[in-house]
């Protein structure tokens, strides 16, 4: 049975925090009538990463120690598609996320970054290839993007890829946000480097016109333009709106959780600001929450759930209370989390509520799929790709 998300020990101070994220807070959400349940689509998966949905059926399952597969409609899970680059798989290294190119059902191409090894140390980067008509092997290869500087670093990879649009079509862009490497966290601040992003690029690899910082002055002070925003620290989730905008949720340190509503050139604070502390405790940087000129979070959490995947309920599949609303999956409590929003798709955040408790698995990717259900992949040496029904 769903209940509060908090504990009275708790109850005072996440009360504040999310009054003071979310706005006008309707209240915290108590136990709910409505109850779900899950049904294993399949089975035995190592560490999977992210899932996505072939169209005639089926699905893609990346394995974070390198490997991807194709997973029947029935559960089926195939050998390993071969083709693949070279993958660092080191603590949270190794193969992330993948999505479908929205015309896939004739062009068969598809996006995955990963942890790419290098000379220097390591770095996430996205690449584009074809899946072959047999689904046994990636064809045409190409590493759109690199995140510079590789450095030597097995954690806050990020990495997770949204495809663009504009008018509620396509618009032929990618976006992959992007971790500060952990030790790297100032980095986050500048925008010589790549290192706590969301970048912004065509399908090709090349950068578009209207990124915020490809003027000649930009550049001619270091800028990167691929850089669409900045001030991130490890973005776990990314979802696109359908007025375009991208939301995303990124892990704060010992607390501090975020949602951000990403915009073009904005500074989303970290480390500047953040309502989270250091790990075992003590302020980061100023101990600050604020600061003219840095986005406050959409939403965030006080403390940490340390969210993982994210998307947006457009069926109607669990009734029409929950379209519109967002929905998160928690590592670190195993359960699955709705945020319902004061307008469907939009909004502030009005209630939040954990569904699933009793999975007690930790929930590393939420996606809906084309028949309008929620599947969620647990992060386990036997990981499982779920169903989530009403019960």
């Amino acid at each position: 049975m769903a209940s509060t998300i908090t504990v009275m020990r708790h109850l005072r101070k996440s009360a504040l925090c999310l009054a003071a994220s979310a706005g006008l807070w309707a209240g915290l959400a108590a136990a709910q009538t409505e109850s779900l349940r899950t049904e294993t689509v399949a089975a035995g998966l190592e560490h999977p990463w992210a899932v996505a949905f072939l169209p005639q059926g089926g699905f893609l399952v990346t394995e974070r120690p390198g490997r991807l597969r194709v997973v029947s409609a029935k559960g089926q899970v195939n050998p390993p598609v071969e083709g693949l680059p070279a993958i660092d798989a080191r603590g949270q290294g190794g193969l992330l996320d993948v999505v479908l190119d929205s015309a896939f059902a004739s062009n068969r191409q598809l996006y995955f970054c990963y942890a790419e090894p290098g000379e220097s140390g390591n770095s996430t980067a996205m690449a584009r290839a074809t899946l072959s008509p047999d689904n046994t092997r990636l064809l045409n290869l190409q590493v759109l993007f690199s995140q510079k500087p590789k450095f030597s670093s097995s954690a806050h990879f990020g990495c997770r890829i949204t495809e663009g649009q504009r008018d509620g079509k396509p618009d032929g862009t990618l976006y992959l946000a992007l971790g500060e490497r952990f030790s790297k966290k100032d980095d986050a601040q500048t925008l010589n480097n790549h290192h706590g992003k969301v970048i912004r690029i065509r399908k090709d690899g090349t950068v578009p016109a209207d990124n915020p910082f490809v003027t000649a002055a930009a550049r001619a002070n270091g800028a990167l333009p691929e850089i669409w925003s900045l001030g991130h620290r490890n973005p776990q989730g990314t979802v696109l709106a359908p007025d375009g905008t991208l939301w995303e949720l990124e892990h704060g340190p010992q607390g501090g959780d975020e949602i951000n509503k990403v915009q073009r050139g904005r500074n989303y604070g970290w480390p500047l600001i953040t309502y989270g502390e250091n790990y075992g405790g003590g302020k980061i940087g100023a101990g600050i929450t604020t600061q003219p000129g840095l986005e406050q979070p959409a939403h965030y959490w006080t403390p940490s759930i340390a969210p993982s995947g994210m998307a947006f309920v457009t069926s109607q599949r669990y009734g029409p209370g929950w379209h519109g609303s967002l929905v998160v999956g928690s590592l670190k409590f195993g359960y699955l989390a709705r945020l319902e929003l004061s307008e469907p798709f939009g909004g502030r955040v009005v209630r939040e509520t954990a569904y699933l408790q009793d999975l007690k698995e930790r929930v590393r990717d939420v996606r809906q799929g084309p028949d309008g259900w929620l599947y969620l992949l647990t992060d386990a040496s036997r990981g499982r790709l779920l169903r989530v029904l009403p019960r």
